[in-house]
């Protein structure tokens, strides 16, 4: 029914949270230490351009965060937290609209998520509360005057597909009907009400609709990376399985050609890496039509259906490519700052958006016509008195494990560093994630005080392919730790880094792998930050939300299995809490349904009771990611101090 790139930012962020931490529906009893509890206090921000940085101003920076254009490609909405608070904005694009001042639409808080309504007189965002990720979908008009409730917030999880054939309503799946697995339904677009398509199951999510036909694609989870592709009639409800390979295989990235026979894909099918495909509907068979040296992220088909556009992944750095299908030959890119590169057609129209986030930018939207490769910057990021051309563009660098497995990250150097400097080591989240030439601005900062940083992509990390992205799987995740320990070995060896001096730390998996390696390494580090991260396996995957009980299964392992359950065990950094006697420093939502509080509470109060030195930050309303500025700019000024204090800054 519409093209796959127009299918919502909302979907998309919500889907890309699946193959991250396992989620939790634990909840948390009040905590009784008060000092634990933040209370945010106004902040007064220094002069712009002082001589000592403060980290406020890079806090505060600002830029999109999700967008996307009008089905005529004359106006563009978008969510910013400018304001304080994510909110839905537009800006028009055709000087008739208002183009050049964007306009705020939304007032509420929890906001996620933007897309337009087939007939463009509409846009939809989420909405959950306190971070809690329940969603609801709402929709307000391009001139602010209406808002509608489609699907109200409830204690369900919901994750949103594509519009239905009438282009009336919204397919989702939802775990509401009370099972062990998501449901189908479809709700109006006026509120007026949902509907049960039929009983879905376990990690399986509709995805994207055919254009002027009545086929959804679907996806069902398999671990953390993999998804099998199966396709269902809505008139008849019956479904029928395209691809479940063997061992688990991505497909994504998906754009159906105009004319409903057929879509474009990124998969890894038959590579050890995501390649550029297309599936045809009447032989049933996937062919693949370029083989690029790097990873393929995502694409996007023109209306017209003549130019597939694609981005591609090289050790962090993203590349944007288009190629011409009627001649098969790659068509020329614009010129655009270092970033991640989110991107979309307009419906009806030649024009393609492009968000990026980079090192030197919170956030800026761009415009793109590729068959004359014009582009323009149409929405700015918010520099907060930073300035951003003056920041740190990482370097890629590669070294091998103790067991010559290849590990890789991202290497920001402070700009004329005159001797050796401290390192944050830094883990991503996910596990399946790794590091990206991105927005961080505490990192920046850091860099800015003298301090570097190694943003490390440990084993099973993505970007390496699919036999790299198996090496922590299951019982493999035993040999994470120690690639934190090549990572310390190989900063000693690098000349201006001073290998005496490094502190650890990261969200979520990247939290628990510093949970982990202070109970190994005990005297490796200097200080460690560890941002909701798991501290007992056990405990996490028992109360996992049935949102991601399917793909835990074949990443982790299974909970119930007794063997696996004795291997989770023995991995949980609360068995090492005893022996803890780096500083650490614990963030946690008391909201958040993925890593519930009272985990991080027992693991807190499990270092304090053996003597170890805890600094414990558990915010009120909040969930698995800070959302309210006040609290992102307590903890990370929180943050940044206590990692100066130990850096000896």
């Amino acid at each position: 029914m519409r093209a796959a790139c127009l299918i919502s930012t909302l979907a998309l962020s919500w889907a890309a949270a699946l193959p991250a931490l396992a989620q939790t529906a634990e909840g948390a009893a009040v905590w009784p230490i008060a000092a634990d509890i933040p209370k945010p206090q106004p902040v007064s921000v220094p002069l712009a351009g002082s001589a000592t940085p403060d980290v406020t101003r890079y806090l505060m920076a600002s830029g999109p965060s999700e967008a996307a254009l009008s089905p005529d490609g004359t106006q563009l909405a978008f969510v910013s937290t400018v304001t304080g608070e994510p909110q839905v904005w537009i800006v028009g694009l055709d000087g008739q609209n208002g183009s050049g001042a964007p306009r705020r639409l939304t007032y509420g808080l929890g906001i996620d998520g933007v897309m337009w309504t087939p007939d463009g007189k509409a846009i939809l965002y989420g909405a959950d509360k306190g971070g809690d990720e329940r969603f609801g979908l709402y929709s307000v008009t391009p001139d602010g005057m209406k808002e509608v409730e489609v699907l109200p917030r409830s204690d369900a999880f919901t994750f949103p597909g594509d519009f239905g054939p009438d282009g009336k309503t919204i397919l989702y799946a939802t775990t509401a009907g009370g099972r062990d697995g998501f449901d189908l339904y479809s709700a109006a677009l006026d509120g007026s009400g949902s509907k049960l398509i039929g009983p879905g199951r376990l990690g399986l999510y509709p995805a994207d609709v055919q254009p002027h036909g009545s086929l959804m694609l679907m996806q069902e989870a398999r671990g953390e990376r993999g998804n099998d592709l199966s396709l269902m009639d809505l008139k008849t409800g019956k479904e029928e399985s395209l691809r479940k390979p063997a061992e688990p295989t991505v497909y994504h990235g998906i754009s159906w050609s105009p004319d409903g026979s057929g879509f474009f894909l990124a998969t890894d099918e038959g590579h050890d890496h995501a390649v550029l495909g297309h599936y045809d509907l009447a032989s049933r068979q996937l062919h693949i039509i370029a083989e690029p040296e790097h990873e393929v992220l995502n694409t996007a088909l023109s209306p017209d259906g003549k130019i597939l556009v694609y981005a591609t992944d090289d050790t962090g750095f993203v590349k944007l490519n288009a190629l011409d299908l009627t001649t098969g030959r790659p068509l020329p890119t614009p010129d655009l700052p270092a970033g991640t590169y989110s991107f979309g057609f307009a419906h009806d129209a030649p024009v393609l958006s492009i968000l990026i986030k980079g090192p030197t930018t919170p956030g800026e939207v761009w415009i793109w016509k590729p068959e004359t490769n014009e582009a323009r910057r149409v929405v700015a990021p918010d520099p907060a008195g930073i300035d951003l051309a003056g920041l740190v563009t990482p370097e890629p660098v590669r070294f091998t494990a103790r067991d010559g497995v290849a590990l890789s990250g991202l290497l920001y150097r402070p700009k004329g560093a005159t001797g050796p400097v401290p390192v944050f080591l830094r883990l991503h989240g996910g596990p399946t994630s790794h590091a990206r030439v991105d927005w961080k601005p505490d990192m920046q900062y850091l860099v800015a005080r003298g301090i570097a940083v190694l943003d490390f992509n440990y084993r099973g990390s993505d970007g390496d392919g699919k036999a790299g992205a198996a090496l922590n799987d299951r019982r493999l995740r035993v040999n994470e730790v120690g690639d934190l320990a090549d990572a310390v070995a190989w900063i000693k060896a690098q000349p201006g880094l001073d290998g005496s001096k490094v502190a650890v730390g990261g969200p979520s998996y990247g939290g628990y792998l510093t949970n982990a390696v202070l109970g190994a390494y005990p005297d490796l580090f200097v200080a460690g930050v560890s941002e909701v991260g798991v501290a007992d396996w056990v405990r996490n995957l028992e109360n996992a939300a049935p949102s991601l009980q399917a793909s835990d299964r074949v990443e982790y392992g299974d909970v119930h299995d007794p063997d696996d359950r004795a291997f989770f065990a023995s991995i949980s950094p609360m068995n090492n809490a005893a022996k803890i006697r780096t500083p650490l420093l614990v963030q946690v939502g008391a909201n958040d349904p993925r890593n519930g509080a009272g985990e991080q509470d027992a693991f807190v109060t499990a270092i304090r009771e053996a003597g170890g030195t805890v600094t414990y930050m558990r915010y009120e309303g909040e969930g698995h990611i800070l959302s309210d500025l006040p609290n992102i700019i307590d903890f990370y000024r929180a943050k940044a101090a206590f990692l100066l204090e130990h850096f000896g800054r």
